[in-house]
């Protein structure tokens, strides 16, 4: 069922275990993971990106999409509809247009400026029923227009937006969206620590999940991360599958042009992929 997913994030807090969530752009995207969530008994994110909402013919579009999947397959396990790195004005139009979850991406602003909008973003989405995520310290990589270096998060300024009563954090600790290069120096555990220690029982969530090393990602949960994002993964199988099809010349046999069999190898290729980060975040069974 379509849920908000502050008590998936609680449970995985208290459970010590993380919640992925998977970015969606399109039908076959969110048909696999929706269908490797309910394989795998395990609560789900879909992450909709502000540039994936507008490929996808807008978040209306996208909500009425997710929601008539989702009742198709007859999924059981909890799903959250996910805004990823929202501008203030997406996570409005979000929260009009029936998702469950938002995330304000405040964290390119001054911390006064990113503390007044999340303050009347907490208050528009549980007043509508919806989980909130806010962001502290950026993250590395490009995400839509937002460009960041991989800023490690203040602790003080993540005690600050925590108060706020949002219902779970975003805290830069080195991590970055897209591949990792060569010569990243991996994650703040430090830094990490030290946002625990200042946030409580807020979860904590750990973008640009792609490439970061498994004990790495382990150690991460331990230290209070309960929902780590995962989208670059996804598109490299989905690419990498569609390849080797065409390269096969699979599409030039009988009707292998159809998009329904063009695009199966993708589809069935991220759906591998979710089930692997759900063993991965210790999710499974968790549902």
């Amino acid at each position: 069922m379509l849920v908000n997913a502050a008590e998936m994030l609680n449970k995985a807090r208290e459970g010590h275990y993380a919640v992925g969530q998977f970015n969606i752009n399109n039908l076959e995207w969110t048909k696999s993971v929706l269908a490797a969530a309910q394989e795998m008994n395990s609560p789900v994110i879909l992450g909709v990106s502000e540039g994936a909402g507008k490929y996808m013919a807008g978040f209306r579009t996208v909500a009425a999409m997710v929601r008539e999947i989702h009742d198709f397959m007859g999924i059981t396990v909890p799903v959250a509809l996910h805004l990823d790195h929202g501008s203030y004005e997406g996570a409005k139009a979000c929260i009009d247009a029936g998702f469950t979850s938002i995330m304000f991406d405040g964290s390119h602003y001054p911390i006064e400026e990113n503390v007044a909008k999340t303050t009347e973003l907490v208050n528009a989405a549980h007043e509508a029923g919806l989980s909130i995520e806010a962001e502290v310290g950026a993250i590395g990589g490009e995400e839509d227009g937002v460009i960041g270096a991989g800023e490690v998060a203040d602790a003080a300024e993540c005690a600050r937006i925590a108060e706020l009563g949002v219902d779970f954090l975003a805290a830069g600790i080195g991590n970055i969206h897209g591949k990792y290069p060569a010569n990243w120096k991996g994650l703040d555990f430090e830094a990490l620590a030290a946002i625990k220690a200042a946030t409580g029982d807020m979860p904590l969530v750990l973008h640009g999940g792609t490439g970061i090393p498994t004990d790495m990602i382990r150690k991460a949960i331990d230290l209070g991360v309960s929902k780590i994002n995962v989208n670059t993964e996804c598109q490299l199988s989905f690419a990498a599958a569609t390849r080797e099809y065409i390269e096969a010349g699979k599409d030039l046999q009988g009707k292998g042009f159809d998009p329904r069999k063009l695009l199966a190898p993708g589809a069935a290729a991220i759906k591998e992929t979710v089930k692997e980060k759900i063993e991965l975040f210790g999710s499974a069974n968790k549902a």
